[in-house]
């Protein structure tokens, strides 16, 4: 086994040029079956173990740095290529208008994406040594890249390392403890410590000592799932998926079908009674507040006292146009008690960057109103008369770690309204609803999820689905709400978790670079 592995690790350190490159997007490709809807987390650690390898071939050339931004480029190239395959469904819905920006799409966003591991990599360059070292360097990197990449530019931090762990539920929990940038840091060391098996003499102390580390966080999950976790008292929620296809959600033919269907999954009968009711992202198929008969059948809906929470479109009329991306929540009777706007808007999809210049050029924007939608101010949190303290999220917001929760009052749900329609009908949705439970485990606040298309959910605190709906099903689910529990750890030092875990790490890899550590190189 030892001799297969070093051949192995002297085939990948004796690559170069395009063999190098080509290889490097192979293990980018693996990597990604490590996400949703794969689930195949060894793939991950196996392929960040390829490209230290890689790099270690690289550190020979003259020119380190370049040689290691491609290698890092070529790596991430093909993991966002492969793991956000579905982006070019966005562009389908209506192909007569999106269809020819599909090719510059499809090379241009993961292409931009990976520019963050190449710059990661290229700053490992200039401090990689021979051992140890050159582990938690690349550790180090390669985690802050991940954190740029989920903040530079309003920030797309989609399939993090951290989430290749959604096959273990007890590995999750890590995520009330450090957040999901600490648990990406810590499974990139995980899979480079890796490398240090395909050598000649084969060092398994810094990989177990890592694998130990992972145990140990696995067993804490375990017992931290075995605890009793208790329901709101008095509060069933539903939770619609109506499963209107994005093609047909504003055609005239189709707007009373539509809106019916929300009317009638929402009266179906039940024992109890929901007393809490949730629509998509945007899914009135109209104006919402402009449609008198529509707000009446609203009043009809909430008057034994339910409340409804839905997404909607919202115009501000004024000097000057403005459209919202919106949630309304209306209490008794239709009485509108809270608006909130989205504030985390979709690069592309809700708003156009450089709208001047771009929209010169032919490009628009996937929603389909003049303009760009106006970001609302931040993440709220409502008092809502029967119910916890209510955190709303749109789609996209949910992805950002540590930006879920108004500061200074925490919600008791957090109710993530979404489209995922627009994500297409395999790998996009799911990896979305991992993200979703990644954000009740952080936050140890249950969320409540209802998407248009699928996958609706009510998911507890500690991340765990307790009802869905699957992709393309038209229905409901009817679901006790689960309780919050005790903040977290991370709910109360959120970032600093993962500077303090990376500014460790690079004063480890400073420690064995001095060989002030007892582990270090013993040969190839």
């Amino acid at each position: 086994m030892a001799r297969h592995l070093e051949r192995i690790g002297d085939f990948l350190r004796g690559l170069k040029g395009r063999q190098r490159l080509l290889v490097a997007f192979a293990a980018g490709l693996v990597s990604a079956l490590g996400f949703e809807p794969f689930r195949l987390f060894p793939c991950l650690l196996l392929a960040t173990a390829a490209l230290v390898l890689l790099l270690d071939g690289a550190a020979s050339e003259p020119r380190r740095w370049r040689a290691f931004a491609w290698c890092g480029f070529a790596f991430g190239f093909g993991q966002f290529v492969m793991g956000l395959h579905w982006i070019v469904y966005p562009f389908l819905v209506d192909p007569s208008v999106h269809a020819w920006q599909i090719p510059f799409v499809a090379l241009l966003f993961p292409g931009g994406l990976a520019l963050f591991i190449a710059a990661a990599t290229a700053a490992a360059a200039p401090f990689w040594r021979a051992g140890a070292s050159r582990l938690f360097v690349f550790t180090t990197a390669y985690a802050i890249g991940e954190w740029l990449r989920g903040h530079v530019l309003t920030g797309f931090p989609w399939n993090l390392a951290a989430y290749a762990w959604g096959a273990l539920p007890g590995v999750m929990q890590a995520a009330a403890l450090v957040g999901s940038y600490a648990l990406t840091l810590l499974t990139i060391l995980l899979g480079a410590t890796l490398a240090e098996l395909f050598r000649t003499r084969p060092d398994w102390r810094l990989p177990a000592a890592m694998g130990l580390v992972f145990l140990a966080l696995w067993a804490w999950g375990e017992i931290r799932l075995s605890a009793p976790l208790a329901n709101v008292p008095g509060v069933t929620v539903r939770l619609v998926q109506p499963d209107i296809p994005q093609a047909e959600k504003y055609k005239r033919q189709f707007i009373l079908r539509n809106w019916r269907r929300l009317l009638v999954l929402s009266t179906a009968p039940a024992k109890p009674q929901p007393t809490l009711i949730v629509w998509p992202e945007a899914a009135p198929p109209f104006l919402l507040t402009a449609v008198p008969k529509a707000l009446d059948d609203i009043a009809l809906l909430t008057g034994n006292g339910r409340v409804l929470m839905t997404g909607a479109v919202r115009r501000e009329d004024g000097e000057e146009l403005r459209y919202y991306n919106s949630f309304y929540i209306f209490g008794r009777g239709g009485e509108l008690l809270a608006t909130y706007d989205k504030f985390h808007l979709v690069p592309f999809g809700e708003y156009l960057p450089f709208e001047a210049t771009l929209g010169a050029l032919g490009l628009e924007k996937l929603t389909g109103i003049a303009g760009s939608f106006t970001p609302g101010d931040g993440p709220h949190t409502y008092d809502v008369p029967g119910l916890p303290p209510v955190g709303p999220l749109i789609c996209y917001e949910i992805l950002f770690p540590g930006e879920v929760v108004e500061p200074g009052k925490r919600p008791g749900v957090l109710v993530n309204v979404t489209d995922d329609s627009w994500f297409g009908p395999w790998a996009g949705p799911r990896q979305h609803l991992l993200v979703a439970r990644m954000r009740a485990i952080e936050e140890g606040v249950p969320v409540l999820r209802s998407a248009n298309t699928g996958i609706s959910a009510a998911i507890d605190s500690y991340g765990r689905i307790k009802a869905a709906l699957a992709l393309g099903k038209t229905g409901y689910i009817d679901a006790s709400l689960p309780a919050p529990i005790a903040s977290t750890p991370y709910s109360r030092l959120q970032g600093w978790w993962f500077w303090l875990f990376a500014v460790a790490s690079g004063v480890v890899a400073w420690l064995f670079s001095r060989g002030k550590c007892a582990l270090g190189a013993r040969g190839k």
